[in-house]
Formats: C-alpha cells, structure tokens, sequence
C-alpha cells in the first residue's frame, strides 16, 4: 500500500508558505492505519522494549496502539503542568522562545529499554528534549520512530547516536 497517499497535503497551514501533512486521513482508512502500526511494530519486535515514551498529541496515538502491539508500557510527555504527579521535566529552544516537557519521575528507570514514538519528525527539537528527559532516568533507548519525517528541515541530525526509523520521507 501506498501509505504516502494517504496523507493529505493542505497548503499554507497553519501559516502562508508552510505545507502541512495532515496524517488525520491516514488514520480513518482502518488498512492503512494498521499497515502504519504493523510495518513500524515489525521493527522493534526484537529489540526487547520495555515501553513506548510517546509526545502529545499525536505521538499518543501511534504510541499508544504501538505499545499495545508489541505489549509493553506507555510513558506519557506532556507540556508543562499537565501530568498529576512528581515530575521531571527538561526546557528546549523553539524558533521563537522555550517550551519544556515533562514526564513522572518514576515512569522509567535504569532498567528500562525505550521506544521514542512522534508522528512526525521535523527539526528534531522536540524529540532531542524528550531523549534528554529519557537519559535522566538511566533508561537505555533502543530507538526513535515516526510515521513522517521531513528531511530537508534536517531533524534527524540532532539525534545522531540513535537509531531512526521514519515510515513516511517527504
């Protein structure tokens, strides 16, 4: 299946000159959806994960469907003040300001072998913070997986020293 066509292209959103990939058509066709989840699933099956460490909003729902396919854990980061417990949490550079990132500080420990799942890599900031929010827990992270990667914004040159698997390439 042709998973690229099942992402809709909208122009100029959310601002003139940006093209956004709407993943929201990939996920209402059921086979396509599943194909997603199944063909990234087959590359960790072997890599004895743990859990799945995913970023709102849209890391959570492939986090989630991946964390039950393979059957491990889910590790929730959420923004600022959104998680109920004691949480750890790491501040990163946006193109114009800060956003920081928490996870609960008990959610993994040392002994802990992770999945970093997003829907999409762009500039990696995002992912390269949750990777610091990982480190602090001594858990080792046997990969990071999207569903799309935008290569010309060169995101995947802040994850250097971990293995990245990208379904989509535009």
């Amino acid at each position: 299946m042709d998973l690229k066509s099942k992402i809709r292209n909208i122009p100029d959103f959310p601002k003139p000159g940006i093209l956004f990939r709407d993943i929201t058509t990939l996920l209402k066709d059921k086979k396509a959806f599943k194909e997603a989840i199944n063909i990234i699933a087959a590359q960790y099956k072997s890599k004895k994960i743990s859990a799945i460490v995913a970023v709102e909003a849209r890391g959570f729902i492939f986090g989630g469907v991946l964390s039950h396919k393979l059957g491990v854990g889910f590790i929730p980061v959420r923004k600022k003040g959104k998680l109920p417990w004691k949480t750890t949490s790491v501040t990163y550079n946006l193109e114009y300001g800060t956003d920081t990132l928490e996870m609960h500080e008990d959610a993994l420990t040392a002994k802990d072998n992770v999945l970093i799942v997003d829907d999409l890599l762009a500039t990696g900031g995002t992912v390269k913070a949750v990777i610091d929010l990982v480190k602090k827990t001594g858990a080792k992270i046997s990969g990071i997986a999207f569903l799309i990667e935008l290569r010309d914004l060169k995101g995947k040159e802040k994850l250097k020293g971990f293995p990245v698997f990208s379904l989509i390439k535009y």
